[in-house]
């Protein structure tokens, strides 16, 4: 383990990384009319801008965890972390479109490298006593990261520092990522391992190649009518996982180290909480993006109003994250089921709130639901992830953390998809006020079904776990040491 210095500095450094790829997700949707504007970008440009970003990084995400278990994890988040912030400062120097894409696609590809790492790093690098306070704030992250992207990006653009614009919202991750990769250099524990590292090329192309043809038509498919290409690609991408996974099996009977560790489907803990991790995020995801567009659509706020429309939720998410530390401790995974009921009385409220009030619907009115989403979103990320990851063993945190972070990934493109589409749907051709409410109701009562799988997934959780999943092949387990 690292000193007792250095271990104070582990967990706010690593979780820096996921606090700016979070951040950096969300806050280019309130740039985008000022990339139109300035860059000339147009609407095929502005959507890889932001579907580029999140295809990389979610393709490259398993990938990035298995180099971690292989490599060593704190080397792959330092090499992430430097790649991210020059991706970064890419974006803000950035003279075209294309250019913007290309760095984009960069700094997605560089966050699968660092984020990964994560996880792996709270379970592999931290005392057993302190993860559970690790998982609270990671939980702090992922969700305060994104809404610190819409209110932050709302304040850089309207402050408009030193006359950059919308260049600000990447340039500010530069001064955050040097100060990180001076203190990861410092406190972070390397891993090394007894064994020569194998790599699995033909399982890295496979999976990237399956979700390739999973998420853009799921980005793009929507704001292109969805034509027959997409449907094609959807239709693809089950037949090329299905021979990753039948390559992988292989490799593992063989002897060979597969990418995709599936020794971790063999326990109970990780495939419920995978599930249930899936489920939650598609139905969060996807209410914040449907209440962003009834804010800014139909109520007309500003980027910046409609972002601090969401403060209150970020500050409440905190509060349960932090304080559910204690509760899990004293009522064990019934705390998972609070979190997933008090979430789907958020979402009920809202529906009712819209159907009630319809286009006399106020922003005001939206704060009470978003403050139960807060709360339940607090009681249940840090309970689901800590209990799938505390079943895993340190060789095999890596591969947990990618598959976690790709899931998570997937299920918001694919809620977001999904319930933009109905919401679409519903809007029609002439939309007003009225419209804009009645489509959002619509949306929140499909996605009111979503919150009461997790529900139904959080119960089955109570029932004891079957024992850790056991490795592909026998391996001993990666040591603690100083070196990158």
């Amino acid at each position: 383990m690292a000193s007792e210095k250095h271990s104070r500095l582990i967990l706010p450094v690593i979780l820096s990384a996921t606090f700016m790829v979070s951040f950096d997700y969300m806050v280019v949707n309130v740039a985008t009319p000022s990339l139109q504007r300035d860059l000339h970008a147009g609407p095929v440009a502005l959507e890889l801008v932001i579907a580029g970003y999140a295809f990389t990084y979610a393709s490259g995400m398993v990938t990035g965890g298995r180099l971690g278990d292989l490599f060593g994890h704190k080397r792959l988040f330092v090499l992430g972390m430097a790649a991210f912030t020059a991706a970064s400062l890419l974006c803000g120097l950035a003279q075209s479109p294309v250019q913007l894409v290309a760095a984009r696609l960069l700094q997605g590809l560089t966050g699968a490298a660092m984020v990964p790492q994560v996880l792996a790093l709270i379970t592999a690098a931290l005392p057993a006593a302190d993860r559970p306070r690790a998982m609270a704030w990671y939980g702090v992250v992922l969700g305060g990261g994104g809404v610190a992207g819409q209110i932050g990006g709302g304040l850089l653009l309207q402050a408009d520092l030193f006359g950059l614009g919308w260049r600000t919202i990447f340039l500010v991750n530069v001064p955050v990522g040097a100060a990180a990769l001076a203190l990861a250099a410092r406190s972070l524990p390397g891993t090394r391992s007894d064994r020569r590292p194998r790599l699995d090329p033909a399982g890295a192309a496979g999976i990237s190649a399956a979700l390739a043809l999973a998420l853009v038509p799921l980005a793009m498919g929507r704001e292109q009518g969805w034509p027959a290409w997409t449907w094609i690609s959807l239709a693809a991408s089950v037949p090329v996982l299905a021979a990753t996974l039948g390559w992988e099996r292989r490799l593992a009977r063989t002897g060979g180290e597969p990418l995709l560790d599936l020794a971790l489907f063999r326990a109970r803990s990780f495939d419920l909480g995978l599930a249930l991790n899936v489920a939650f995020l598609a139905s969060f995801g996807s209410m914040n993006v449907v209440l962003t567009m009834l804010l800014q659509g139909g109520l007309h706020l500003t980027p910046l109003e409609a972002g601090l429309e969401f403060g209150p939720m970020a500050v409440l998410t905190m509060v349960a994250s932090l304080s559910g530390r204690p509760l899990v401790a004293r009522f064990g995974l019934k705390v998972l089921v609070c979190g997933t009921v008090v979430s789907a009385l958020g979402v009920l409220a809202f529906a009712v709130e819209l159907h009630v009030l319809g286009g006399g619907v106020t922003a005001p009115w939206l704060l009470a639901p978003l403050g139960l989403l807060g709360l339940g979103g607090g009681l249940t990320l840090p309970s689901v992830i800590g209990a799938v990851m505390s079943g895993i063993r340190p060789a095999q945190a890596g591969a947990a953390s990618g598959v976690l972070s790709t899931a998570q990934q997937f299920s918001g493109a694919t809620g977001v998809a999904v319930l933009g589409a109905i919401f679409f749907a519903a809007l029609g051709a002439h939309p007003g006020r009225a419209a804009f409410a009645s489509a959002a109701e619509t949306a929140i009562w499909a996605d009111f079904g979503l919150t009461v799988v997790t529900v139904v997934l959080a119960v089955l959780f109570l029932r004891p776990a079957a024992s850790p999943a056991a490795p592909a092949a026998p391996v001993r387990e990666p040591l603690l040491d100083k070196r990158v």
